[in-house]
C-alpha cells in the first residue's frame, strides 16, 4: 500500500516521522503481528496536528534472524529505534502484538516510558487465531481469520487476503509468523503488570474475538494506573475500524497526561 507520508531511513531503521519537536514525550506507535504502517495513517495525522511528534517504526515481525524471531527480539529491536534517534522518553501506543512489546518495554524500561496506550493488547491471552494449521491456499479460509479481526467483515477487503495469502506462501515468512505467535503466546506478562506505573489507557473493541473484552477488564485490574475505553461495533483494532473515535479518545489522554504541546490549543477531537 502507497503511503501518503515519506518513509524514512537511518540506522537501519525504516519508520515515519511527524509533528514538531517539542519538549514533550514523543509518541511511538507499534503496529501488530499481521498489521504495518498504514494501521496508523489517521492516527499520525491526528496527533501531529494536534502538536505532537510521532513515530511509526515498521516493525521486522519477519525479517528478524530466526533465532531472534520472538517478541524479546521485536522488543531489543524497538528499544534501539528509541535509543538511536534519541525518543526517550516516550509514550508508546501498541495494537495486539505491539501492546505486548510495548509492556514489555515499560517493564524493562520504565524510566523511559512516559504513558501507554494499548488496544487489544496480547500478553495475557489471544484466542488462537489458527496460525499453526494456515492452509496456504485456502483463499476462504485466510479471508475467515482476516474478517475475525473486525466487528465488520467488509474490512476483509481482497487487498488484505491477497496480502496474507502472499504471507502464508512464502515458506520464510510464514515460519517466522509461526514462530512469533508460539512466542506472543508464551511471553505472558499477566504476573508482572503490577510493576508498571505508567498512565495507561487501553482502548478496546467491544465485540473483539481475539483478545476479547475480559482481558481489557484484566488488565486494567492488574495494571497500577490504568483507564479503560470500550468502543461498541468494534474488533481488534480499533485504529483501523474506528479510527475516529480511537484518535479522539487518545488525544484526551495525552493531553491530559503528557499535556498538551506548547502553543496548541486543547482540543479533544481530530
Amino acid at each position: 500500500m502507497s503511503t501518503p507520508f515519506v518513509l524514512q531511513e537511518a540506522h537501519g531503521f525504516e519508520y515515519i516521522a511527524e509533528g514538531p519537536e517539542t519538549a514533550r514525550p514523543d509518541v511511538v506507535l507499534l503496529h501488530g503481528m499481521l498489521g504495518d504502517l498504514s494501521n496508523w495513517y489517521t492516527t499520525i495525522t491526528c496527533l501531529a496536528e494536534h502538536g505532537f511528534r510521532v513515530y511509526a517504526p515498521v516493525l521486522p515481525v519477519y525479517n528478524l534472524p530466526m533465532l531472534q524471531t520472538n517478541v524479546d527480539g521485536l522488543v531489543a529491536y524497538v528499544s534501539d529505534f528509541i535509543d538511536r534517534l534519541h525518543l526517550r522518553p516516550t509514550v508508546l501506543v501498541g495494537n495486539s502484538l505491539g501492546g505486548h512489546v510495548a509492556l514489555l518495554l515499560a517493564l524493562a524500561q520504565p524510566e523511559d516510558v512516559a504513558a501507554l496506550v494499548l488496544a487489544g493488547a496480547s500478553g495475557i491471552y489471544e484466542v488462537d487465531m489458527g496460525t499453526s494449521t494456515l492452509r496456504r491456499r485456502d483463499r476462504e479460509f485466510i479471508r475467515e481469520r482476516a474478517a475475525r479481526t473486525f466487528y465488520d467483515p467488509a474490512h476483509a477487503t481482497d487487498e488484505l487476503v491477497d496480502e496474507m495469502l502472499a504471507l502464508v506462501n512464502n515458506r520464510k515468512r510464514a515460519l517466522r509468523l509461526l514462530k512469533m505467535a508460539r512466542s506472543a503466546q508464551s511471553e505472558t506478562v499477566t504476573e508482572s503488570l503490577s510493576r508498571i506505573d505508567a498512565p495507561t489507557l487501553l482502548i478496546w473493541g467491544a465485540n473483539d474475538e481475539i483478545t476479547p473484552p475480559d482481558v481489557a477488564h484484566e488488565f486494567q485490574s492488574r495494571l497500577g494506573n490504568a483507564e479503560l475505553e470500550f468502543i461498541d461495533r468494534c474488533g481488534h483494532a480499533p485504529m483501523i475500524e474506528h479510527p475516529g473515535s480511537f484518535n479522539d479518545i487518545t488525544l484526551n489522554f495525552l493531553q491530559r497526561t503528557v499535556g498538551s504541546p506548547a502553543g496548541t490549543p486543547v482540543d479533544p477531537s481530530c
